[in-house]
């Protein structure tokens, strides 16, 4: 890695021990003194007003910008159509996990803290309503109404008028990547006082409900890691299995070292250029490799897409307001498309967890601020399972084409053929760039 790099991997290890610091500070607070940590929720709420101004731009530029990879992809044939495919019925599939698990495990049951919600204003009151209050007043107004779905019907208007508007929309489509690598950074800049906001949330949490506040969070926390985990062995692993007949511990031992990068940054954007380089090393072809994975990290989103529907069942049942069967299946519409882009980014998940429940359950958004302390703790599941899910795509899809050596494969998966890491460069297949010698 170059410098700049291990600089940015040792911000993020200060920032990640300064959680882990205010968590623990937090639970003491809130058990010593139940009453002063109370008052500390107003910290919490601060956090997550932060993290709520930034869903709407988040939201638009991902859906403008997945859209038009859509169309982007699609045109380079078969390979682009299969790996949309292949991403679209994973992470669904993901989603629905999450849901199933979330029902299953209940770890929100019993916890009574529905004070933490407010009253919806101007709530919809029939279907009629409803569909009408998906259109906005101005294309512009829907940025700023706090509308969701709003944000979500312009977003995908915007979306396919560029791709009607082809090589003409090009300038227009790089203009709001750009307006999204602002919009990340403004948010990876909230993220820096999460230590702040997580203090205050799990100091009140802690302070209302006592020490089974944390045994629910501790339960939420773990079978979402175990649920990642069986996704990765049973999931993938027999996907890959059947579709290739390789073995998934031995591609994970392959990408040992980009799963310690991940962990260190919590984020599988860190580790893209690497994944490319590798998965061509292990012997799938470059247009599989440069279509596969760019596309991958923008629509194969398996570890978020968990998260998404765990956490939301989670806020629901601690609330007191459970989720019925038709807006459980509500949300996972809208998680199909909204958590498209949400990789990559620390916080974008968590943004993107608040979109969700502002479209679907206004009330419940508040309840964001429940899971802000161990929001960071999941992000590494979240990451290593995002980027599990694109190496064991890119694998299946140059398969299918057939466009994978599977002589090399077999080489490199024996560890007879080493990756050369002192000559690892990447070519530009989405703006990565050459990386140097680690």
């Amino acid at each position: 890695m170059t410098l700049s790099s291990l600089k940015r991997l040792d911000k993020t290890h200060y920032l990640y021990l300064a959680v882990i610091l205010a968590v623990l500070a937090g639970i003491v607070v809130g058990l010593a003194a139940p009453e002063f940590a109370k008052g500390l929720k107003p910290i919490g709420d601060a956090f997550v007003a932060l993290i709520k101004m930034m869903i709407a731009p988040v939201i638009f530029c991902t859906i403008v910008i997945g859209v038009g990879s859509i169309a982007k992809a699609a045109t380079v044939g078969k390979v682009g159509g299969l790996a949309l495919l292949y991403f679209i019925v994973m992470s669904t599939f993901a989603l629905a996990i999450g849901l199933v698990v979330g029902n299953l495990i209940q770890p929100g049951a019993g916890l009574n803290l529905a004070e933490t919600s407010y009253q919806v204003e101007g709530e919809a009151k029939s279907t009629t309503e409803f569909i009408l209050g998906i259109i906005p007043t101005t294309l512009v107004s829907s940025l700023t109404g706090g509308n969701i779905l709003q944000v979500l019907f312009v977003a995908l208007l915007v979306g396919f008028g560029l791709q009607k508007m082809g090589t003409a929309g090009e300038p227009i489509l790089r203009g709001i990547k750009l307006i999204q690598a602002l919009v990340f950074r403004v948010l990876a800049m909230i993220m820096w006082i999460a230590p702040i906001g997580a203090f205050g949330a799990i100091a009140a949490v802690t302070g209302s409900a006592g020490a089974s506040a944390l045994v629910g969070l501790a339960t939420l926390m773990i079978a979402f890691y175990i649920t990642c985990a069986l996704f990765i062995v049973v999931v993938l692993g027999g996907v890959l299995r059947l579709a290739t007949g390789f073995n998934i511990f031995k591609l994970m031992k392959y990408l040992g070292r980009e799963y310690l990068l991940i962990v260190g940054t919590s984020s599988s954007e860190a580790a893209l250029p690497r994944l490319i380089a590798k998965m061509e090393h292990l012997g799938v072809s470059k247009p599989v490799v440069g279509i596969t994975v760019p596309t991958g990290y923008s629509f194969n989103l398996d570890g978020t897409a968990i998260y998404l529907t765990m956490a939301s069942i989670f806020i629901a049942d601690v609330m007191g307001v459970p989720m019925n069967l038709g807006e459980q299946i509500s949300l996972l519409v809208f998680m199909i498309i909204a958590s498209k882009g949400a990789a990559g980014v620390t916080g974008a998940g968590l943004a993107t967890l608040a979109g969700g429940l502002q479209a679907n359950r206004p009330d419940l958004v508040d309840g964001v601020g429940l899971i802000v302390g161990i929001d960071r703790f999941m992000s590494e599941a979240r990451a290593l399972t995002n980027f599990t899910g694109n190496a064991v795509a890119t694998i299946i899809i140059g398969t299918w084409v057939k466009e994978v050596d599977r002589v090399q494969v077999g080489e490199v998966l024996s560890g007879r053929s080493r990756f050369d890491e002192a000559t690892m460069s990447v070519d530009d297949h989405t703006g990565a760039v050459a990386v140097a010698k680690p």
